[in-house]
C-alpha cells in the first residue's frame, strides 16, 4: 500500500490529477465556512445539536455541516443528487427517457443538461423552503434565526444557496474531467469524512467527562473494523454467470468464440435503498416533530429511525427498496435481449427469454442476503447510540449510509489509480482482490 502511494508521486499526470482534486475540494471546504447574512449561525448549530437522526442531521451530514453552520453550501450537491435518481427513475418507467439514456454520447449530454436546469428548479424550492422555515421562531421553541425576516432576506437566502449549490456542480464536473474519480461523489465523501474530528471531539470530551471508559472506546475501534470490513464486502460481492458468445466470420476474419462473465452486483442498488428509505421515513418524522398536538409529536418519535418502531419500519423500508433498485437497476429481460443481439449466451440455458427469467431467479436469490447485510449495517449505528448511550453523531461512524458512501467512493477512486499505475507497470492498491 505505501509502495503505491509513492508510485503514485512517480506518474506526472497522476499526480497531477490527484493535486487538482485536492485543491479543489479545498476549495469547497473553505465554502463551508463563508455564512449566509442575516442568519444566527451558534442559535442553529446549537438546533441541529438537539435533533439528531432526523432529516435535517442527515442533510447536514451529506452538506459537511454547512446547513448547521448556515453558509452558502447549506443545500450541498443533494439537489443535484435527488433529480439525477429521479430521471434514472424515469428512464426506467417511460420508453422516452429509457431511449434518450440509450443513444449515446448525445443523449447523455441532452440528459446532463435537464439535470441541471431541474436541479436550478429544486435549489429556488428548497432555498425559499429553509428562507421561510428560519424566519418563524416556533419552529426554534422560541428562538429567533433571524434578525431582519422579509422577502429582502428570502430572496438573498435563495439566491445565495442556489448559487452555492450550482458552484458545487460545476466544481463537482471540473473534478472528473480536470481530476480523478467521480468529482459529485468525492464532494459527497469529503463531506462525510469532515465530520469525523467533530465525532473523535465529542469522543474525547465524553471520555474526559467519565461518561465512556477507554475499555468501551477500544471495543468501538474494533467495530468500526468489522463495520468497514462488512461494507467492503458488501459493495464487492457478486456472482459472475459465465457467458460464451458464437463465433461470426465476417470476410476473412473470426469474432467471438470467448468465454467471458456477467457480474450481478449482492447489492445492484447501492447505497438508494438507504436514502430513499431513510427519506421516506424521516420526512414525516421531522414535519410531525414541529406540531403542537401531543399525538403527532409522539407519532413522529414513533416514526424516528431511533426508537425501536421507527428502525423496524426502516429495516423493512430498506429490504423494498432494495428489490425494487435491484430489478431497476439490473433489468434481465434488457440484459438478455443485449447478450443475444451480439451472439452471447450462458451455457445450458436458452438465449431469450429463458435467459430472462434464469437472471432473475439469480438475482432474486442475490438480493435478499443483500438487502439483509444492507440492512444491519443501516441500523448498526442506532444500535450502538442506544447500547453505549453516545451522540448519533459518534454512533454514524459504526455504519449507516455515510459509511457506505465512503468505502464504495474510495474503492471506485483506488480503482482509477490503480488502472492508472498498471498502464504504466506499476503495482496497484487492489493487487490482492484482482488476482483472487
Amino acid at each position: 500500500m505505501i509502495t503505491a502511494f509513492k508510485d503514485t508521486l512517480k506518474v506526472p499526470d497522476l499526480k497531477r490529477k490527484i493535486l487538482v482534486v485536492m485543491a479543489l475540494l479545498t476549495v469547497y471546504r473553505f465554502g463551508c465556512y463563508i455564512p449566509v447574512p442575516g442568519i444566527n449561525g451558534k442559535a442553529l448549530a446549537s438546533f441541529f445539536d438537539r435533533i439528531p437522526g432526523t432529516l435535517f442531521g442527515i442533510a447536514d451530514l451529506f452538506a459537511g455541516g454547512a446547513l448547521s453552520n448556515a453558509t452558502i453550501f447549506a443545500l450541498g450537491i443533494m439537489p443535484y443528487i435527488s433529480v439525477s435518481i429521479i430521471l434514472q427513475l424515469l428512464a426506467s418507467i417511460f420508453p422516452y427517457f429509457e431511449q434518450m439514456l440509450r443513444s449515446g454520447v448525445e443523449g447523455r449530454r441532452k440528459l446532463t443538461l435537464w439535470t441541471r436546469y431541474g436541479t436550478v428548479i429544486l435549489c429556488l424550492f428548497q432555498g425559499f423552503a429553509v428562507s421561510v422555515w428560519l424566519e418563524n421562531p416556533a419552529h426554534f421553541e422560541g428562538v429567533v434565526m433571524v434578525n431582519n425576516p422579509g422577502w429582502l432576506f428570502k430572496l438573498t437566502t435563495v439566491l445565495t444557496l442556489t448559487t452555492g449549490t450550482v458552484f458545487l456542480m460545476w466544481l463537482g464536473e471540473q473534478i472528473t474531467e480536470k481530476g480523478i474519480g467521480n468529482g459529485i461523489s468525492l464532494i459527497i465523501t469529503a463531506s462525510i469524512l469532515s465530520r469525523m474530528p467533530v465525532a473523535v471531539h465529542q469522543t474525547a470530551q465524553l471520555t474526559s467527562a467519565g461518561e465512556l471508559n477507554p475499555g468501551l472506546i477500544v471495543l468501538m475501534c474494533g467495530l468500526v473494523f468489522v463495520v468497514v470490513g462488512a461494507a467492503i464486502m458488501l459493495n464487492e460481492g457478486e456472482r459472475r454467470i459465465p457467458v460464451q458468445y458464437a463465433k461470426r466470420v465476417v470476410g476473412r476474419r473470426v469474432y467471438g468464440g470467448q468465454t467471458t462473465y456477467l457480474p450481478i452486483k449482492l447489492n445492484p442498488g447501492g447505497v438508494l435503498p438507504l436514502i430513499f428509505a431513510v427519506s421516506f421515513l424521516t420526512f414525516p418524522s421531522t414535519v410531525l416533530r414541529f406540531a403542537n398536538n401531543p399525538f403527532l409529536q409522539k407519532l413522529a418519535h414513533v416514526l424516528n429511525p431511533s426508537s425501536g418502531a421507527g428502525m423496524i419500519l426502516y429495516a423493512l423500508l430498506i429490504i423494498g427498496f432494495s428489490y425494487f433498485y435491484a430489478s431497476v437497476i439490473f433489468n434481465p429481460d434488457h440484459i438478455s435481449e443485449d447478450l443475444k443481439k451480439y451472439g452471447g449466451f450462458v451455457a445450458g440455458i436458452r438465449p431469450g427469454k429463458a435467459t430472462g427469467e434464469y437472471l432473475e431467479r439469480i438475482l432474486g436469490r442475490l438480493t435478499l442476503p443483500g438487502s439483509l447485510m444492507l440492512t444491519v449495517i443501516a441500523i448498526f449505528p442506532y444500535i450502538i447510540m442506544h447500547i453505549f448511550r453516545i451522540p448519533y453523531l459518534i454512533a454514524s461512524m459504526f455504519g449507516g449510509i455515510g459509511l457506505l458512501i465512503v468505502v464504495s467512493v474510495i474503492l471506485e477512486t483506488l480503482r482509477q489509480i490503480e488502472a492508472h499505475l498498471i498502464m504504466r507497470h506499476y503495482e496497484g492498491f487492489l493487487k490482492k482482490v484482482r488476482t483472487r
